[in-house]
């Protein structure tokens, strides 16, 4: 049998499990084939890369994240690439785009925007609408003035504009018309995550029963638990179809706490960058969404105010935090970063797993959880 590559040595983090000696062999984009120990001789490899011993892993997946490389997703094409190259050079092989809150009109331009790309790129898993359904009380680095109510008219706007590619809506449900605006992101085959909201434990359960299935990074831009006032998070940990974001960037959320959230969902964890444009840059000063954020010590916030403006995370780093600093396992902090936001955004089937039929995506991992090397398609990355 002959196949265009195969990765062979390694010890091979997949399925929540490590295989030492591991090999995976790839063909035409895709995994053909995986085994143990020396089998992968009789393949005849027209490429084979010696992993060296070192940790191999499905490409990364991140459902939620801005920008980074100096450049903003809201921004254009180039704009993109510019931050898709950064993230893919820390292994991000696929990604949902999220846009922030804008007037109607460009956000439906800027969901047009990310379809035509998807269409010509599959790494682009299409887009992630944060916004404008959310409660201003809770808006984080969102222009209060541009978030308002979902209606009707609004909601097919944007799902016409995205054409089938808006993969996920982060909307608060206890607006008027929240639950309403639930049920028709599901039955356009768009995931609804709550996020950026005032709901108690009880409007979060309902949203959940209308068909939502994600919390928008846990914790952040909503209330949090109370022994009285349980919350969203609550409500979230409670539900077994709820899939939880987690920003591990050692800022948005203690890793202590983090800790408690792997206890109290094992499996449902999605790790997400919410990067916006500085990630994988220097402190300083930046854009997001039209508005000013000062970075220092790799921390962004408002230059107004000082709330917390996304990260400047990636997800290699997530996972060497997870790993280090929350003790997760390396291999069910792998799958928080692989297998559970494909799962969350309905790609689990193409994506997130070094298993015949995926997409030849993978990363190599040195003793100290950083990237050594990137395949996307099969084909090893500049």
């Amino acid at each position: 049998m002959s196949v265009d590559r195969v990765i062979h040595s390694a010890r091979l983090v997949d399925a929540g499990r490590v295989t030492d000696r591991a090999w995976v062999a790839f063909d035409q984009g895709r995994v053909v084939a995986r085994g143990a120990g020396d089998g992968w001789r009789d393949l005849v490899p027209r490429a084979a890369d010696d992993a060296a011993g070192r940790w191999l892993t499905p490409g990364f997946i991140d459902i939620h994240g801005h920008g980074g490389g100096g450049a903003s997703f809201d921004d254009g094409p180039d704009a993109v690439a510019t931050a898709r190259a950064m993230h893919r050079a820390h292994g991000t092989t696929r990604a949902v785009l999220s846009l922030v809150t804008a007037a109607i009109g460009d956000l439906a331009d800027r969901a047009a925007m990310v379809a035509e790309l998807a269409r010509a790129d599959a790494t682009i898993l299409g887009s992630h609408l944060e916004g404008p359904f959310l409660d201003p009380g809770h808006n984080g680095a969102h222009t209060a003035a541009l978030l308002r109510e979902p209606d009707q008219h609004t909601i097919e706007r944007l799902l016409d504009a995205g054409a089938g590619t808006i993969r996920q809506v982060t909307l608060a449900p206890e607006l008027d018309g929240g639950l309403p605006a639930v049920r028709r992101f599901v039955a356009a085959g768009v995931q609804v995550a709550v996020g950026h909201t005032a709901a108690d434990q009880f409007t979060t359960a309902a949203a959940f029963d209308a068909g939502a299935t994600i919390l928008t990074h846990a914790f952040n831009a909503m209330n949090g638990i109370h022994h009285r006032a349980p919350g969203p998070v609550v409500a979230a940990l409670n539900d077994d179809r709820v899939t939880l974001e987690v920003v591990a960037d050692g800022t948005h959320v203690a890793p202590d706490v983090i800790r408690l959230l792997v206890r109290s969902a094992p499996g449902r964890l999605a790790l997400i960058t919410d990067a916006m444009a500085a990630a994988g840059g220097a402190d300083g000063s930046y854009a997001l969404g039209g508005r000013q954020v000062t970075v220092t010590g790799g921390v962004a916030r408002l230059a107004g105010g000082g709330a917390i403006a996304g990260s400047t995370l990636t997800q290699d780093a997530a996972i060497a935090l997870m790993v280090r600093r929350v003790g997760m396992p390396l291999p069910d902090a792998v799958r928080a970063a692989t297998t559970v936001p494909a799962a969350a955004i309905g790609v689990a089937d193409r994506f997130g797993a070094l298993t015949p039929g995926r997409a030849a995506d993978a990363v190599l991992l040195d003793e100290d959880l950083a990237v050594v090397r990137v395949w996307v398609d099969g084909e090893p990355i500049a």
